[in-house]
């Protein structure tokens, strides 16, 4: 068979690699190349994409991806969708995350990615349902981590529940770089014999496991691998499209991509790369994640962070405390926005004047279920401490959201000019707001 390739570069690579700052500028020259390598896809927007253009590049997320769907003809451009939470840090209401989703197929999106940090499948069946209704190919993610309480049997559930739900494909999304190449091969396996849907995966490199495992994957039946060219791939990114490709070549999982077309869209990223060394992060293998679990997309945002803080010299006390607070919080995968949550909280423990002595919001609101239902058993005796006799959310948390779309039109109605401009400041007010005034207002 042959093995597809969905690329990376342009969204998890550098978000990975260069924390998320690759600017438009340097997008547009190279996508006419990257539509002509015969990719199954081209990850191009969500994530934390959407955000970074709004807060650092001064840039419009909507019209960045309006000029990438001109450009690129051949090849379906795809996001990363966070379920409830769509692109941000919280849950919105069920109007807003049907208009977004609405927006995003109208300005380009063919195949949408969606996943929930928690896996609790309530969090994703509204966005599975509107999805679908406006014509986007569904993917489901099953979020992959380690802990006494994620077995296979365990993703096999997900699994069947995504299924149940009516996704066109399934992903097995270790965000961490955390499948070992044996586990993969028990995993596709399995997925393989139970359900007649193309399956993707996506790994990270971070601790020098991804492109073994991608191998033992291809040998057990997976349809589609996420790579990124080299010069923002491996380390915390994603295997290295070149050496995936070159490692398939005349086998029985041939990708069918020309090397040389690869060799010169890199030289083209290697020659621009420069102008981001204040964000590149790490290349190398860091086996510590095996433990701390710190997904790729989070690590050179931390880095950045703590730098920019003054307190990178408490990096590995910090790497230490996280898998700690992890387990008192039921021992969440570790994804946007947990991964942010978790991080947090052990940042704050590490610094402050003893662990969970300073507890953000987030933390709290966790506890109480507003994220949805916690993978496992969590810290009673803390949970008590935290949020004293507050009510704790068992349902779908979305049910207890009111409509706001209308409302913050309203809102917004002497500086937004579209439906997009209002579904910015939703998810990024602040941002999005200076953006807008900045851009439109004054004019």
């Amino acid at each position: 068979m042959t093995l597809k390739i969905t690329e990376t570069i342009l969204r998890d690579g550098q978000q990975s690699l260069i924390a998320t700052r690759l600017k438009m500028e340097d997008i547009l020259p190279v996508l006419s190349d990257l539509d002509q390598v015969g990719y199954h896809a081209l990850e191009v927007w969500g994530g934390a994409t959407f955000d970074s253009c709004l807060r650092y590049l001064d840039e419009d997320p909507w019209e960045r991806l309006r000029i990438i769907r001109e450009n690129v003809k051949n090849t379906k451009l795809q996001m990363l969708l966070r379920g409830q939470n769509i692109l941000g840090y919280k849950h919105y209401p069920d109007d807003v995350l049907e208009k977004f989703v609405e927006k995003a197929v109208e300005n380009g999106i063919d195949i949408i990615r969606i996943f929930d940090a928690l896996n609790d499948i309530r969090n994703m069946e509204k966005a599975i349902y509107y999805s679908k209704k406006y014509g986007a190919h569904v993917q489901g993610s099953i979020v992959y981590t380690t802990s006494p309480i994620h077995t296979m049997d365990k993703f096999m559930e997900n699994a069947r529940e995504l299924v149940d739900e009516g996704v066109d494909s399934l992903c097995i999304k270790d965000m961490a770089g955390l499948l070992t190449p044996f586990k993969a091969y028990e995993l596709v396996k399995r997925l393989k014999e139970n359900f007649d849907l193309p399956i993707e995966m996506h790994s990270h490199n971070t601790a020098g496991l991804g492109a073994m495992t991608y191998l033992k994957a291809a040998e057990a039946g997976i349809d589609i691998i996420d790579t990124s060219i080299s010069v923002l791939g491996s380390g915390s990114a994603q295997p290295a499209t070149e050496s995936m490709t070159a490692a398939l070549e005349n086998s029985s999982f041939d990708t069918n991509i020309k090397f040389d077309e690869l060799v010169k869209i890199a030289k083209y990223f290697r020659d621009i790369r420069g102008k981001y060394d204040d964000f590149l992060g790490s290349f190398e293998v860091d086996p510590r994640i095996i433990s701390n679990q710190i997904p790729g997309g989070m690590i050179s945002n931390l880095r950045s962070q703590l730098k920019t803080q003054g307190i990178f010299d408490r990096y590995q006390e910090i790497l230490e405390e996280i898998p700690r607070v992890r387990e008192d919080l039921g021992y969440p995968p570790l994804v946007t926005p947990t991964s942010q949550i978790v991080g947090t909280q052990a940042v704050f423990n590490i610094v402050a004047d003893g662990r969970y002595s300073v507890v953000p919001t987030e933390v709290k609101e966790y506890l109480r279920g507003k994220y949805g239902r916690p993978p496992g058993k969590v810290n009673e005796d803390l949970r008590k401490e935290l949020i004293k006799e507050e009510e704790i959310i068992n349902d779908r948390p979305a049910n207890h959201l009111e409509p706001i779309f209308a409302k913050k039109a309203e809102e917004i109605k002497d500086t937004a000019e579209t439906e997009e401009d209002v579904l910015s400041y939703i998810l990024f007010p602040d941002s999005a707001r200076k953006f807008l005034e900045a851009h439109y207002v004054s004019k």
